[in-house]
């Protein structure tokens, strides 16, 4: 296959339109929708003689002025990702692998090749806000910029207003993005803002689409100390297990069957969880009380042995670290009952903590907490595309914050705080620092995306010795009511790619008169979901690009596709400048990976080798069918489809759904990094919230007090009537 530029750009949109319609079931054919169809042809004559079809005029191309000035307020969260050079990345200048020296204030080389290849000129507007915040930053001064950042929900709410442009009305001017939704027909359902109108008021962006996101990673090494070997586990000096708070949330008696991966990876297999043989790990630990680290080992280790039969020999750590994995939340407990109590042997300390956040002061981080405790417990809706939403398995529509069940799980979580097994800087933010546990060869586990905690593990980092390993490890096994009777034990993630929660939007009152400055800013978003546009939004300019002699790229094998692969310069940059963070590296210093379509391409190629392999581990459960995940469509069971990351809600329902101060973003579920979350706030503290005294009772304080009947329900119809409007397609 010869790597030419343009088969490589082709291919890229290929392996992104393949891997969005994967697993998708009924397709809307958007050519379908009304609003976008050909003028039709005129009715016959009196004389009842058929009229000839009308010829479709060809849609006006987007011109404009050569120079059109764009005033942009966009960016990705901060001063340092947005289209400009922040002082503190510049410097008193700084020069990238393109060999050009930048200087602060400089645009960025993606941003400067944007202007090359479209001939305008960027005027960066930027505040360095997050997307709601750089919204509410321009929303009374629109007239100031031409394009700005925005939730999908404010950027549709204030599109509803028309305030900002509704970008479906020109969609037959351009041609990439068309193509971009008719290919992706639920794409297009997502960012639907008016089912009347087929409104879209922002260009949706994918940071990896129809994938994991987030998973569970753990220090393997230290389950290797702990669990394989011949005979029984020993130690010199080891602590005491806490008084056991944590009650079981698996059988206790009786079998059930798992289908997992098998070791080899060359198909699945069951595996039986036979609690008449083991009893359940958690009560045998609980009947013994507070019991010494080597103790509390040997007794996962035998509870392994008797409860899988053996299967996994003498490499027991292969239950949690495997390709054959089949762990759930109970011996995830016992596991980490074993690692606090052995900091000696684990890290030659006298304390280690079990599970940690990235960033134990940062609100942002912290929430990842409470997603990892959906997984652990199967409750959906904590992980959503949009708040807390998901769909049951009769179609309605559920909100995780009024269901008891979701505070059932957080209350697990905060008996297994009570044991000390989340660390203490999780518990006591008081000081207001992150403890970096894993950098400091003291934690043991959290969850979050692989690339970026997995290149601890690169020895440029000096944070783990020979033989120490931090990687992702497979989705737990949990009891998810999926619609099986009874419920089903399996993996199931919710931490699945789609359309992201915000966006750019283009300002009608910056564009209103000026014809150059609307097609320029529409020109931008078309380009950027061109084939040559996707590569420069995901990799930089070609000079970070690796190519040939006869300037073709370079490329190599990824999901099945042929992509290109990263100048040497590039790599040998990212490590110096970012240390090895692609996602800090594109978004600081190239500028790409701020919005629109996002390869995971070129994220792969720097994730370590132990990154790689954790996550391949995970791919293939996935490919095989071991691990459900929610579907880019509509499904014929429900409980399996995505929630949209926006619903079509009118500006009366969006007034009254902001009139529910708790519950809306800045409320008590707050995600933003400054902000404060009632969930989190219930793993560190139970049921802290007056009112809150059990889970029913949380449940139907958010429902009954706090509007989330009445926020559901207009929820519900929005959803409603962008299912009519799917269903009139069909």
């Amino acid at each position: 296959m010869k790597n030419t530029k343009m088969l490589i750009a082709l291919l890229l949109t290929v392996a992104m339109l393949a891997t969005l319609l994967a697993g998708c079931g009924n397709k809307i054919d958007v050519d379908q929708y009304s609003a976008f169809k050909a003028e039709e042809a005129p009715a016959a004559a009196e004389s009842g003689e058929a009229a000839a079809p009308a010829e479709a005029a060809a849609p006006a191309e987007l011109s404009y002025a050569d120079g059109t000035v764009l005033r942009m307020a966009t960016g990705y969260n901060s001063t340092k990702t947005g289209l400009s050079l922040d002082a503190e990345v510049a410097g008193e200048g700084i020069t990238l692998a393109d060999g050009v020296t930048y200087h602060a204030g400089d645009l960025k080389p993606t941003w400067v090749e944007v202007e090359k290849v479209l001939g305008i000129k960027i005027e960066d507007k930027y505040q360095g806000n997050s997307a709601a915040n750089e919204f509410d930053y321009w929303k009374e001064r629109m007239a100031d910029v031409d394009m700005v950042s925005g939730t999908a929900s404010k950027l549709t709410e204030y599109g509803e207003q028309g305030v900002v442009v509704n970008i479906a009305e020109y969609l037959d001017q351009m041609p990439n993005f068309k193509a971009y939704l008719e290919a992706n027909p639920i794409v297009r359902l997502s960012i639907t803002g008016n089912t009347d109108t087929g409104a879209i008021y922002f260009s949706p962006y994918f940071d990896g689409v129809n994938d994991i996101e987030r998973m569970p990673l753990m220090r393997v090494d230290m389950v290797q100390k702990l669990l394989d070997g011949e005979g029984e586990f020993a130690a010199d000096e080891c602590n005491k297990t806490a008084e056991p708070v944590y009650q079981p949330y698996m059988p206790t008696s009786g079998k059930i069957d798992i289908e997992t991966v098998k070791l080899d990876a060359s198909g699945t297999e069951t595996v039986t969880k036979d609690y008449d043989a083991a009893g359940n790990i958690i009560e045998k630990m609980n009947a013994a009380g507070s019991i010494d680290g080597v103790e509390a080992v040997n007794m996962l280790r035998t509870y392994i042995d008797e409860a899988y039969n053996g299967y996994y020999g003498t490499e027991r750590s292969n239950l949690f670290i495997g390709q054959n994995a089949a762990w759930d939340v109970d011996e995830l407990v016992a596991l980490l009952r074993c690692v606090v109590a052995n900091p000696q042997t684990l890290n030659g300390t006298d304390t280690i903590q079990g599970l940690f956040s990235r960033e134990d002061d940062n609100n942002q981080r912290r929430v990842d907490m409470f997603r990892l405790a959906g997984h652990l417990f199967g409750v959906r809706g904590l992980e959503s595309r949009q708040d807390y939403l998901y769909f049951d398995v009769d179609g309605s529509l559920k909100d995780a914050r009024q269901n008891p069940e979701t505070y059932a799980a957080l209350d697990r979580m905060n008996a297994i705080a009570k044991e000390g097994l989340i660390s203490e800087n999780f518990m006591n933010t008081a000081d207001g620092k992150t403890k970096q546990y894993l950098e400091n060869d003291s934690g043991f586990m959290h969850y979050d995306y692989n690339q970026t905690q997995t290149l601890y593990n690169d020895p440029s980092q000096g944070v783990f010795d020979e033989g120490e390993k931090y990687m992702a490890v497979m989705v737990p096994v949990a009891r998810w009511q999926d619609g099986t009777e009874g419920g089903n034990y399996m993996r199931f993630t919710e931490s699945w790619r789609s359309v992201k929660t915000d966006g750019w939007g283009i300002s009608s009152a910056g564009v209103a008169g000026n014809a150059d400055k609307l097609n320029a800013a529409l020109k931008l978003i078309d380009y950027a979901y061109s084939p040559e546009g996707m590569i420069l939004m995901s990799y930089g300019p070609d000079a970070f690009i690796k190519t040939n002699a006869d300037g073709s790229y370079v490329t190599f094998l990824f999901n099945g596709q042929e992509m290109p692969e990263i100048a040497d310069a590039t790599r040998a940059e990212l490590w110096e400048k970012a240390s090895g963070n692609y996602t800090n590296y594109a978004r600081q210093f190239l500028g790409s990976t701020l919005s629109f379509a996002k390869s995971q391409a070129f994220e792969y190629q720097c994730t370590t080798d132990v990154g790689r392999e954790g996550a391949g581990h995970i791919s293939t459960a996935i490919a095989l069918g071991t691990i459900k995940h929610p579907e880019l469509a509509v499904t014929e069971n429900p409980w399996y489809m995505s929630i949209p990351t926006v619903l079509p809600s009118t500006k009366a329902e969006n007034d009254m759904i902001n009139s529910y101060t708790e519950l809306t973003s800045n409320g008590k579920f707050n995600q933003a990094k400054g902000g404060e979350n009632l969930f989190v706030n219930q793993i560190v503290s139970g049921y802290a919230e007056e009112g809150m005294g059990n889970a029913e009772a949380s449940a139907e304080m958010v429902a009954n007090e706090w509007g989330g009947r009445q926020y559901l329900a207009l929820k519900t119809d929005a959803w409603t009537r962008l299912l009519n409007f799917y269903n009139a397609m069909n």
